[in-house]
């Protein structure tokens, strides 16, 4: 038997990759000194893999910045507008991931939405009906050959075909089926390139083949590999699937002449039944039995209880993903060891897996003893007041009253806002002083009294610069706020936080998601200081910001020892206090942001209800059910397909919803318009994960298919995402834009 991981993380243990990126962007380091920094930083992870005991390493799982990405570059799939800018490789590439504007052009970033059921976000590649499918790129052997300098001898990592096919956008006209024979021809370009090096296994990655599929997509499926597996090249060929079972394939799939496939057995509900029912014995079967997801120790007697029951004669045991979905280790955490002895990042899921081999083999007695010492202890005692609250919920609870339409016509006369009325989602930049002064406030070096003071100059600033653009309802700008998620949890019980766990959320962007520990309570208000401050410094709505128990629980790690379910409840409970306390304090609209409300939906639509809409719609519905009428309630969602979840989503009852659009050019409107949408909508009118700033007539444009869609009454004008993340030139310059946008829109109504 031997062990493999599907991929590493590549940020490294502090974002060593982010911090190098950041200043090849600004240009203050060479496209060599990139290139180097990541070659270093591979051959670290190489041998940090090699060193835990992982006979199997994987290779071409590191990127620049997606590898959904990288399989379209190196597959020549880039939109014409990007082809034909005078650009290096390298600046071609990361226009396609973050846009590009200067001298050479401006174009914009390509879409980004959300890797299955996951935190990382991927760049959706488009086929265009000019595109020339064809072997670009040399990543992928470059990155082999530099292993094998280093005396490693690594299996290739590639996006499959079908998963590519299945996630990319394609041109009005432009089938998938055009692109089967040369995307064959291109793949076994690889495995030829790759046989010639010395390669012996390539890894194709197809984990669309867990979600639902349609005859027509099984077809296509077989067929398309089918004829690439007809010529090898001489490579072994492991097929890998992850985030589910392949229920609807499995019977076709372990008949295809590939060497190897790869199994689910942590989130894959019928898996252990699938490979029961049969396993070919001339392959070889990688079991995913170590959740790459979470954060917590593997149970090895339940792990063993599960590979004892797979009749496989070749098994290779592995990580159920990629475990760039977890922090790099736990060794630079300073948690006291009763805590951090629960808890494996991707560095200690290494020596779990190692560990699983080594007990099936007849050793390891002293890991299953240890790890069997800490299952057998109860980890966290129970909140009983909190228990008796949720018990006593009812349906009420979950039902806000008057109907929509009656609070749409009481807060029309309350606000008295224009129509097509302009905010924007919350969060302004957080500048290297607002971080600074948030440091030394947290490590002692700045009293509270200096620090508030310069939290209300920065709000006081902000609050007076929305008013002279024009912003109808406007925002305090969060400059308290470290993050989303983590500045609430800090203020909840049953909550702790890593100090390096950082996780990639998309391109070079790490968060840090909290660890849910213990039962959630709301330990005292959490935004009503500064929310009410803010509303305090003008005559316009400000709105209150919080964000919603179904993000909070998705952005981070949850408890294993109840359900999520529960454990979501819980914090509606401490979020719903928060809001009935902004209200007290007169701020009347109150977003509830839940971007993350699509993070955990069943990839197979038999599951969606029963498992997770069922309990998460109306989790968020408890937050607000009882403020009045003329209290507004908004939510924001971003970076996930949402058109096919429409009628839940106008189940949450919010009063507005903002999501965002103009990365997916709009599609969601044509839903909207068919389901009858009744919530206010703010569709986002420009893309804020670019540093690019709209021209004049992109956001007039945006605006006008917005309202050839959705009545006018119903419309709001705002950017798709809080602007954190984003420069103040930039930020200024583009809500100049859009309210300048607004107005003359306003105008065209008339």
């Amino acid at each position: 038997m031997s062990t493999t991981i599907i991929g590493f993380p590549r940020l490294r243990e502090f974002r060593e990759l982010k911090f190098t990126a950041k200043k090849y962007f600004r240009n203050e380091i060479s496209t060599q000194e990139l290139l180097t920094a990541a070659k270093d930083l591979r051959a670290k992870h190489w041998n940090i893999v090699k060193e835990h005991g992982i006979t199997e390493v994987p290779s071409n799982d590191f990127s620049h910045y997606d590898n959904v990405l990288d399989v379209a570059f190196l597959f020549n799939v880039v939109p014409s507008s990007v082809q034909g800018l005078d650009l290096s490789d390298l600046e071609r590439y990361f226009a396609l991931a973050r846009g590009y504007q200067g001298e050479k052009g401006d174009v914009r970033a390509l879409p980004m939405k959300k890797w299955f059921n996951t935190n990382y976000h991927y760049i959706v590649p488009k086929f265009e009906k000019d595109t020339q499918v064809k072997l670009s790129d040399s990543k992928i052997f470059d990155e082999f050959a530099e292993a094998k300098e280093l005396g490693l001898d690594t299996r290739p990592v590639l996006v499959g075909p079908f998963t590519l096919l299945q996630l990319s956008d394609f041109e009005e006209g432009v089938e998938p089926a055009q692109f089967v024979d040369a995307l064959v021809k291109t793949y076994q370009e690889v495995f030829a390139k790759l046989a010639d090096l010395g390669a012996g296994r390539i890894q194709l990655d197809e984990p669309a083949l867990v979600k639902d599929l349609s005859a027509e997509e099984k077809v296509f499926f077989l067929d398309l590999y089918r004829k690439i597996l007809a010529d090898k090249k001489g490579l072994e060929v492991l097929i890998q699937t992850y985030f589910g079972d392949v229920r609807d394939i499995y019977s076709d799939l372990i008949e295809l002449p590939v060497d190897a496939i790869g199994l689910d057995f942590v989130e894959g509900k019928k898996t252990l039944e699938l490979v029961k029912s049969g396993f070919p014995a001339d392959k070889t079967l990688y079991a995913r039995i170590v959740n790459g997801k979470n954060i917590w120790r593997n149970n090895y007697e339940k792990s063993l209880a599960v590979l004892e029951q797979i009749p496989a004669e070749k098994l290779v045991l592995t990580s159920s993903c990629s475990l760039l979905h977890v922090p790099f280790t736990t060794a630079n955490e300073d948690f006291e060891e009763a805590i951090l002895k629960h808890f494996a990042f991707a560095v200690e899921k290494l020596d779990e897996i190692r560990d699983l081999d080594a007990i099936r083999n007849g050793g390891g007695a002293e890991a299953l003893a240890a790890d069997k010492e800490l299952f057998g202890t109860e980890r966290v005692g129970r909140n009983a007041e909190l228990a008796a609250r949720l018990a006593g919920l009812t349906d009420a609870d979950y039902t806000r009253l008057p109907a929509f339409a009656e609070r749409e016509a009481i807060q029309e006369e309350a606000f008295k806002l224009s129509v097509l009325p302009t905010t924007t989602i919350g969060s302004f930049p957080q500048t290297k002083e607002v971080r600074t002064k948030r440091l030394a406030f947290r490590k002692g070096e700045l009293s509270q009294e200096d620090y508030d003071k310069f939290l209300a100059e920065q709000i006081d600033e902000w609050i007076k610069w929305q008013e002279e653009v024009g912003f109808d309802v406007l925002v305090h700008g969060e400059f308290e706020r470290n993050d989303m998620v983590e500045y609430f949890g800090q203020n909840l019980s049953g909550y702790l936080f890593s100090k390096n766990g950082w996780v990639q959320s998309y391109g070079m962007r790490g968060v840090k998601p909290p660890i849910i520990w213990g039962d959630v309570t709301r330990l005292n208000p959490i935004t009503v200081k500064w929310s009410s401050y803010a509303q305090s410094r003008t005559d316009k709505p400000v709105k209150g910001m919080l964000t919603g128990p179904v993000t909070i629980l998705n952005w981070s790690f949850p408890r294993e020892d109840i359900s999520i379910k529960d454990s979501t409840l819980q914090i509606a409970l401490a979020i719903k206090d928060e809001v009935l306390d902004l209200e007290a304090a007169g701020v009347k609209i109150i977003q509830i942001d839940e971007a993350a409300l699509r993070e955990k939906l069943p990839l197979r639509r038999s599951d969606w209800y029963e498992d997770y809409l069922d309990w998460a719609i109306p989790a968020f519905r408890l937050v607000h059910s009882t403020v009045a009428p003329d209290t507004q309630i908004h939510t924001h969602m971003c970076y996930s397909e949402f058109t096919d979840i429409i009628p839940a989503i106008d189940n949450m009852d919010a009063d507005v919803i903002s999501f965002e659009a103009s990365r997916s050019n709009l599609e969601i409107l044509d839903e909207l318009k068919a389901k009858n949408f009744q919530t206010e909508v703010g569709p986002g009118v420009y893309d804020i994960h670019s540093p690019r700033v709209p021209n004049e007539e992109e956001i007039d444009h945006t605006i006008e298919a917005i309202l050839a869609k959705v009545p006018s009454r119903k419309v709001w004008i705002n950017p798709d995402c809080g602007l954190k993340t984003r420069g103040i030139t930039e930020t200024k310059a583009s809500l100049v834009r859009l309210v300048e946008a607004a107005k003359a829109a306003r105008q065209g109504l008339k």
